[in-house]
């Protein structure tokens, strides 16, 4: 039984309010700006669609959607830009590739009731929304069920309830952060009402990739609540961190939210040690600690990023060389069913390691 002091929510967060108008946020009208169209994102860039292996079918598979904000990153006229690959639809998209499928984590396995993931001890993960700021081309969630698991958080919420050894909340999706903060708030408040739950924890891009979400509204639900915040950020290349994605991240952590990264290892993006070592010294300028650098999850449509796991573990190699240790995040691989995110050493680096 959900206890009485945990309203159950009966629709998705993310759904259209019918209430009274209300004062748009600064954040959803910049969202707004962003192109969504291929034609349109290329013309920004100065970039001619007929040399680009840009793909229409691949575009209609999983819809362009990339924040204004994140475009004016990009190098204008560089087909190559890491940015822009981060979020360009090609044609590789629509090639089978054998070990790369819909479910790359098993995620259907591990979903006791819709709307949330059961994987590992102690924590559990609510899909508090389908909506995100950016497609990332290499979305392991890219075709994932949203509509079988927003609809109605109560049944989740109530699964919460009942397991005292449940201590920590994160909320994914899709990007929490793209629902509103009213509903936000009701949400936290919710879960804080539930006694054994002591920590929330943000998984989002939007902080990143949208430097205006990071607003009063969204700092006054995070400082109210008993939980204890942590966000976890997603940058996976130094030029995502510019002056106003400092300043936020810099309000977050004056709010007394922890701060954290975790990047996805991606070829022609950032398999590269100067490229790595950049990021982890913009995060530390931003006071956000790295804390994961993951193998690419293996989701169709995804191979042409992938990075072979011996040059990853050189790559990392460089990092621990480089770096100060609270700065090299662990690389890691999520395999389905482990107990715990997996720590990628090879052999190779094994024996150099305790030579």
């Amino acid at each position: 039984m959900i206890p009485r002091s945990v309203p159950t929510p009966s629709t998705p967060l993310d759904t259209p309010s019918t209430a009274t108008p209300r004062v748009v946020p600064a954040w959803q009208r910049a969202l707004a700006k962003g192109p969504s169209q291929l034609g349109e994102l290329l013309d920004r860039l100065g970039l001619d669609a007929t040399r680009m292996d840009a793909d229409v079918a691949a575009h209609r598979a999983f819809r362009l959607r990339v924040p204004e904000s994140y475009v004016a990153r990009m190098r204008p006229g560089d087909p190559d830009d890491p940015l822009l690959r981060q979020v360009l639809p090609i044609g590789a998209e629509m090639k089978t590739v054998p070990g790369f499928d819909h479910d790359p984590l098993a995620e259907a396995a591990m979903s006791p009731v819709p709307g949330l993931l059961h994987k590992y001890h102690g924590r559990v993960l609510l899909t508090v929304t389908g909506a995100c700021a950016i497609h990332c081309r290499y979305c392991f969630r890219r075709h994932f069920p949203y509509d079988e698991h927003v609809r109605d958080l109560g049944p989740a919420l109530a699964y919460i309830a009942a397991r005292s050894d449940i201590e920590e909340v994160i909320w994914s999706g899709g990007d929490p952060l793209s629902v509103r903060d009213d509903r936000l708030a009701a949400l936290a408040d919710e879960v804080a009402a539930i006694p054994h739950v002591e920590r929330l924890r943000i998984h989002t891009r939007l902080p990143i990739v949208l430097p205006e979400r990071v607003d009063d509204a969204l700092l006054a639900w995070l400082g109210q609540t008993r939980l204890r915040p942590v966000m976890v950020v997603h940058a996976n290349h130094p030029r995502e961190i510019d002056d106003a994605v400092v300043a936020a991240c810099e309000r977050l952590t004056a709010s007394g939210v922890v701060m954290l990264n975790q990047a996805v290892l991606l070829a022609g993006v950032n398999d590269d040690a100067e490229v790595l070592v950049a990021l982890s010294r913009a995060l530390d300028r931003a006071r956000v600690l790295p804390y994961y650098l993951h193998l690419l999850d293996r989701v169709a449509g995804a191979a042409h990023f992938d990075v072979e796991i011996g040059r990853a573990d050189r790559l990392h190699d460089s990092l621990r060389e480089r770096l100060p240790g609270y700065l090299v995040p662990r690389l890691v691989r999520e395999v389905p069913g482990a107990t715990a995110k997996t720590p990628v050493i090879t052999g190779a680096s094994i024996d150099a390691r305790t030579a």
